[in-house]
């Protein structure tokens, strides 16, 4: 093993913030009680966020940015994890705070550490990344508050992204008929491939709502946020229930509390940044089991470190289907 590494570095510039591969060694991590050597990373809207400085998602100057890596323990010093371990991990501010997975070596806490199960791949467990583990925790989401696939349609927007494209492949799997919202109708035949039923136009859902609209889903996934969410609770049926995990159209929710005080909709937040181990490798085990690794694989494009910075921005134009793979050895 090299003494030397290369990892992505983003540094503040009197423009703004600047890109580059460079060459480091371990001395110049950051502390953690594992060392892993990576093999892939991948890139989620936050990625897109961090390399373009389009949100202040870094908080640390410089940074490796990077917010999911797959690899092999080479060091530890945590009693949960020993050389030769194969490891996921997501979240936990690394690639905002903590050096990130833009880099083919990672130092970071054995408690933020998840095993990789058996039957995924390193670059299969990118593939799913925060996005698609994301997705579980929101299935999962559903399941905890009762809504079967008897229950009803369960809506999924956004659903040509990251988060959206693994949510239909996870819940068509399960039985559940799915509804399809995006803006792209080029994605017709993608979206119906990863088993989508029906597809609506995102613009059904993005604009101003009434608080109360016609009953049309039992459930939904919702990466959107902001009117779209607004809308989604307004036309979710009696009883049903709503995850909510991103804000791709914004941070607000101009909605009312008719949804909830007259038909009894739930709306649950789900966290996969600092979510705990149990529910981690509970998702991550359910990944294993109940993801189609055909559709998975369909969904995703990979590339290189140097890469990654062309891709960025695309994603925060809506101009990346599925998942994006990084492999930092390419």
């Amino acid at each position: 093993m090299s003494d030397t590494f290369r990892a992505i570095q983003l540094t503040k510039t009197d423009d703004g913030q600047a890109a580059n591969i460079v060459d480091l060694t371990e001395n110049d991590l950051m502390d953690g009680d594992v060392t892993v050597e990576v093999t892939h990373s991948t890139i989620n809207y936050k990625d897109g966020l961090a390399m373009t400085g389009a949100a202040p998602v870094v908080r640390t100057w410089p940074i490796i940015p990077g917010i999911d890596f797959v690899g092999t323990v080479t060091k530890s010093e945590h009693a949960g994890w020993k050389a030769g371990d194969k490891v996921v991990l997501n979240g936990w501010g690394v690639g905002e705070t903590h050096f990130g997975g833009y880099s083919q070596r990672a130092r970071v806490k054995g408690d933020w550490l998840v095993a990789l199960p058996d039957g995924i791949s390193p670059e299969r467990a990118m593939a799913i990344g925060t996005a698609g583990y994301t997705s579980m925790l929101s299935v999962l989401g559903l399941e905890r508050q009762g809504v079967t696939p008897d229950a009803g349609d369960i809506l999924v927007t956004g659903a040509a992204g990251g988060v959206g494209s693994v949510a239909i492949a996870l819940l068509a799997k399960l039985g559940y008929r799915v509804i399809a919202s995006t803006g792209r109708t080029s994605e017709v035949d993608y979206l119906k491939g990863l088993g989508a039923a029906e597809i609506i136009d995102r613009e059904e859902l993005s604009g101003d709502g009434r608080p109360m609209g016609k009953e049309r889903w039992a459930g939904a996934v919702d990466a959107v946020g902001s009117k779209t969410l607004a809308n989604v609770l307004s036309m979710t049926k009696y009883g049903g229930v709503v995850t909510a995990c991103g804000l791709a159209q914004g941070m607000d929710l101009p909605s009312s509390v008719m949804p909830f005080i007259l038909r009894g909709v739930q709306l649950i937040g789900i966290d996969s940044v600092m979510a705990p181990l149990a529910k981690r490798q509970e998702a991550w085990n359910r990944l294993a089991t109940d993801l189609d690794m055909a559709k998975l694989d369909a969904m995703t494009e990979t590339v290189g470190l140097a890469d990654v910075a062309t891709v960025a921005p695309k994603i925060l134009a809506g101009q990346v289907r599925g998942r994006i793979v990084v492999d930092v050895n390419a």
